[in-house]
């Protein structure tokens, strides 16, 4: 329940709001004189509750009880034990390094925080930085000039950071980066929740905040990257697995 109590505190004012809103036009609704209008804002009213209910039920099976900042399932060609080096990239949100460090500890991680991400003025980010201490070793990178050399790297974990890249043209540069930074047949591992209809109806306007899958595949492509494998964490969010130099 850590995150999802994040979630409930980023979005306590707009959960207010919605309550509010939902009981006044219940109330309003014993006083008006047409009944069509009464019923429409009972209605209204209903649907603003259940929404509020869906987002806070979805926030709990996507970053709380599903294997998003767990990477507990992931393929069988991918042995997080046998892997020696790795890059792992968050926007001012970790949940996760620290475990991954303590899970694999001859994995020498690399944990990094991409600069000037819409998190960063947030005043909430501070809360979650409290439950999610930073790691102590990150450091702060420009995602279209990975400070790594030529092929160093095993594995790269992007767990819900790289939407943080707003421009696509950016987007494109990273990979391009991931794909140089990369050893031969290394690993680039994508956790992201999609703009779709599912993430629409459970967080609204929230979706906006994410890229349609569409949008992910032409950066790839673009990059001179393949995509590996796709994979449904839930409903909700995908991974996406890219190998270099993949046929």
């Amino acid at each position: 329940m850590k995150i999802t109590k994040l979630v409930l505190l980023f979005n306590y004012k707009k959960i207010l709001i919605g309550l509010f809103i939902s009981i006044l036009s219940y109330c309003i609704s014993d006083y008006v004189n047409s009944e069509i209008l009464s019923k429409v804002l009972i209605i209204f009213s209903g649907l603003i509750l259940l929404n509020i209910i869906i987002s806070i039920l979805a926030s709990y099976l996507l970053y709380d009880k599903s294997d998003l900042y767990k990477l507990e399932k992931l393929p069988e060609y991918i042995n997080l034990n046998e892997i020696k080096n790795g890059i792992f990239i968050h926007a001012s949100f970790d949940p996760i390094s620290s475990y991954l460090e303590k899970k694999y500890p001859k994995m020498e991680l690399i944990v990094c925080d991409i600069y000037e991400n819409r998190h960063l003025d947030e005043k909430m980010i501070n809360i979650s930085k409290k439950e999610f201490p930073p790691n102590p070793k990150e450091i702060k990178i420009n995602p279209t000039k990975l400070p790594f050399k030529d092929n160093s790297q095993e594995i790269i974990f992007a767990i819900t950071s790289l939407h943080e890249i707003l421009e696509h043209k950016k987007r494109v540069e990273f990979f391009k980066e991931a794909k140089r930074v990369l050893k031969n047949n290394g690993i680039l591992i994508i956790s992201e929740q999609m703009r779709n209809g599912i993430n629409f109806m459970s967080f609204n306007i929230g979706a906006f905040h994410f890229l349609s899958k569409n949008k992910w595949k032409l950066a790839i492509k673009e990059s001179g990257l393949k995509i590996y494998e796709t994979k449904n964490i839930n409903i909700f969010a995908e991974m996406i697995i890219i190998k270099n130099n993949c046929a």
